[in-house]
């Protein structure tokens, strides 16, 4: 009996590699503000987060991404018509808030709030898309020279806008209304009015040079089904449809 429980083992032992030989594990390259949400629609790729522009660069470069999903078109576009990733398509929508600290010490309840003199906000660099999207709140609201006079820091990506606010850094930054529910307790949002509000777009696509197409594409598959919808619903992401 001990030399078949030994045998067994010693042969599970040398099938188990092969049993994951076959499996294909992509990398995906994601924006920032899809940290949370994309390893709970599939936990086996590998994933690299950061601010959709600097993923744009190193794909440009040769990085070995077989799925780029951007916060906005702009990256996925110019990177398809350059031939180096599939035709691109809108997989969410997503809106852009102020966020404050919890305590709130410049007392901002509104926008128009961050005009006062010796408010400090902060933005995304405008290469990345949470900036581009921030400059067109603050043309579209009239605000921008005001607003702009009380920047005090710009940021790659929208994580370390939240990160700052919540530490107390700054009195204000601009960053996707999902990313809010990333610091529970620790900020407080204020709504954009509908005609500030920018049209927040998540394109996604496979890349052109990827060795994995099949498993690009089942992952691509995964985010646009039923189940995937449903969980950027859950963490809060709008239709891919959504009316502005």
């Amino acid at each position: 009996m001990r030399r078949a429980v030994v045998a067994s083992a010693a042969l599970f032992a040398l099938l188990l590699p092969l049993a994951g030989a076959g499996a294909t594990r992509i990398t995906v390259y994601a924006a920032a503000s899809l940290t949370q949400v994309f390893p709970r629609i599939d936990h086996a790729p590998r994933y690299s987060f950061a601010g959709s522009d600097q993923l744009a660069a190193q794909i440009r470069a040769g990085a070995p991404a077989a799925v780029f999903a951007s916060a906005s078109p702009k990256q996925t576009e110019l990177l398809y018509h350059d031939g180096l990733l599939r035709k691109p398509v809108v997989f969410a929508t997503n809106k852009l808030i102020v966020i404050v600290p919890r305590s709130n010490p410049a007392h901002v309840h509104s926008v128009y709030d961050l005009r006062r003199h010796g408010v400090k906000v902060i933005v995304g660099t405008p290469t990345v898309p949470v900036g581009a999207y921030t400059q067109r709140v603050l043309d579209s609201l009239g605000i921008t020279r005001d607003v702009t006079a009380n920047v005090v820091d710009q940021e790659p990506d929208v994580k370390s806008i939240v990160a700052k606010i919540a530490l107390g850094q700054g009195d204000a930054g601009f960053v996707y209304k999902t990313d809010a529910r990333t610091a529970p307790g620790k900020v407080k949002s204020i709504s954009i009015p509908a005609s500030g509000q920018p049209n927040v777009r998540y394109g996604i696509c496979l890349a052109a040079a990827s060795s994995h197409k099949t498993a690009a594409h089942a992952f691509v598959s995964k985010v646009l089904g039923p189940r995937g919808q449903r969980i950027l619903r859950r963490y809060g992401f709008l239709p891919r449809t959504a009316k502005r």
